[in-house]
């Protein structure tokens, strides 16, 4: 791939936004090779935990406004189809099957502080700046509202998205929009020892129906989403996982995920 890296150290894959000359914008290239690269993490059974992490320093500018321009010639079937490839990488991440964690060493606007914000977890240095800019240019953030309502709420989204201002990574994040705020020069020592937290320490099998019932409930009604719970529940009582870990802390015995 030309503007996406993928290696794998010790269960952690990294997935790493490669165009740092563009600030790492977004267009049909780079969202074809970020969906295959997650595609690929999430069937690589060397890889427990993905990082998204980017070049240069940015960690992405969000949409290649060149390319946005040159697709104003096209009619509403292939601007359509433009958004919906866009659609189907949040997506694909949201729901991923493996936790992703993002490591934003740089700044992360507009689609790059949704790409940011759609993972599962954010570690995030001090000097990064996060804000949707769009109605500043009178574009609309239409695709990463979505999941923005969904991590912080209405009344903070409606802030981001509405005045269009940067936010710092502390008020990031008190938003919720990212977990951790890092010093530079510890950055990617810290989410490699979160990610190694997680590999060691947590079931793969219960982080994935975990994160999917995360996402599913959020559309249930309160009966629903209790009786679906309930379901889940009683499944995972006779999984192999549960068992192992059950039998090892009543044992008193380690046990290595």
């Amino acid at each position: 791939m030309d503007f996406v890296h993928y290696e794998v150290h010790d269960r952690v894959g990294y997935v790493t936004l490669a165009r740092a000359e563009k600030r790492n914008a977004l267009n049909y290239e780079v969202v074809s090779e970020l969906k295959q690269a997650f595609a690929y993490a999430e069937e690589d059974d060397a890889c427990k935990v993905i990082v998204l992490r980017a070049e240069g320093k940015v960690f992405c500018a969000g949409a290649d406004l060149e390319y946005i321009q040159k697709l104003q010639d096209n009619d509403y079937h292939e601007n359509l189809a433009d958004s919906t490839h866009l659609m189907e990488l949040f997506r694909l991440i949201y729901t991923l099957k493996k936790v992703v964690i993002a490591q934003i060493h740089g700044h992360a606007i507009a689609g790059g502080c949704g790409l940011a914000a759609i993972c599962d977890f954010g570690f995030a240095v001090p000097e990064a700046k996060f804000g949707y800019t769009e109605v500043k240019i009178g574009f609309i953030p239409a695709i990463v509202k979505v999941f923005l309502l969904r991590k912080i709420g209405e009344s903070r989204a409606k802030q981001l998205l509405l005045t269009g201002d940067l936010v710092s990574a502390a008020e990031a994040e008190k938003y919720g929009l990212v977990n951790y705020v890092v010093p530079a020069e510890e950055l990617e020592q810290r989410v490699f020892a979160f990610a190694q937290k997680l590999c060691v320490e947590n079931s793969k099998q219960s982080m994935e129906v975990t994160k999917e019932m995360i996402a599913r409930v959020q559309e249930m009604s309160l009966e629903g989403g209790l009786q679906y719970a309930a379901e889940m529940n009683a499944v995972a009582r006779s999984s192999e996982d549960c068992q192992r870990g059950i039998a090892a802390f009543l044992n008193k015995e380690p046990i290595n995920w």
